[in-house]
Formats: structure tokens, C-alpha cells, sequence
């Protein structure tokens, strides 16, 4: 496949760049976009004493942490010994997970993973409602 040359404005700036066929931009659009692709990771086995800014120190050396949280107990307040961090860069958020994956924070090996969307909830309906039309009369 023959083509043409093509101008890509790059940022805010003047800069083009010249692509000088379909794979180029392809890469060139994935490196452009890369960045923008936002990780959400779990982190399970959490000590109960482990803190937000315990999990922030932990991953961001392996890059920009954009939030980290560690999940409590509404009632109680306590540690319920998982989290979530949020990573902007994929990349550097894939490196954490691997290079984190099994080590020590606050004195426990912790299991971290790319976190799952969470399932859609059911249709929520309180208890006692029924429709007259439903009720079975003798």
C-alpha cells in the first residue's frame, strides 16, 4: 500500500509531525493517547494499620499516582485491608503492579492486580412494596 506523507499537529505547540504511512501512525497515535488511558489497581491483603499516603509512597516510585485510597469500614472506620490506586500512565502503572506484586507495605505482602469494573447492580426494591394487582385474594 502506497501513501501519502501526512501532517499531525503534536500539543499546543506548531510542531507537525510527518507520517509516512499507516503502521507509523498507528504507532505514533498510540504513543500520542498513551498517556491518557487512566489504570485503576487493587491492592488486596493490606495491613489494617496501612494509610493512603502508605499506598501513595509504595507506587509512586514507580511513577505519577493520581489517588490512592485504602477502603474502610463505614461504621467503624477501620482498614477493611484492600485499596485502590489510579495511575495515568499505563505504563508506569503496569511496572507497579509488577514490581509490587507479592512485596512488604506496612509488613504484609500485598496482592495487586489491575482492578475489574465493578458489576452492574440488580433493580434495587425495598421490602413491603407490592402492586394490588399482584395479591392473591381467596
Amino acid at each position: 500500500m502506497n501513501c501519502e506523507p501526512l501532517e499531525c499537529a503534536v500539543g499546543e505547540g506548531e510542531a507537525n509531525l510527518r507520517v509516512q504511512g499507516p503502521e507509523t501512525f498507528a504507532t505514533f497515535e498510540q504513543h500520542l493517547f498513551r498517556e491518557v488511558i487512566q489504570m485503576n489497581i487493587y491492592v488486596g491483603n493490606l495491613s489494617y494499620d496501612a494509610t493512603d499516603d502508605d499506598l501513595r509512597e509504595a507506587f509512586e516510585s514507580y511513577g505519577t499516582v493520581d489517588t490512592a485510597n485504602v477502603i474502610r469500614d463505614h461504621y467503624s472506620g477501620r482498614s477493611r485491608g484492600f485499596g485502590f490506586v489510579e495511575m495515568p500512565d499505563q505504563v508506569e502503572a503496569e511496572a507497579a503492579i509488577a514490581g509490587l506484586d507479592g512485596q512488604e507495605i506496612v509488613g504484609r505482602p500485598v496482592k495487586v492486580n489491575e482492578a475489574r469494573p465493578r458489576p452492574p447492580r440488580g433493580e434495587r426494591r425495598g421490602g413491603g412494596r407490592r402492586d394490588d394487582d399482584d395479591r392473591d385474594r381467596w
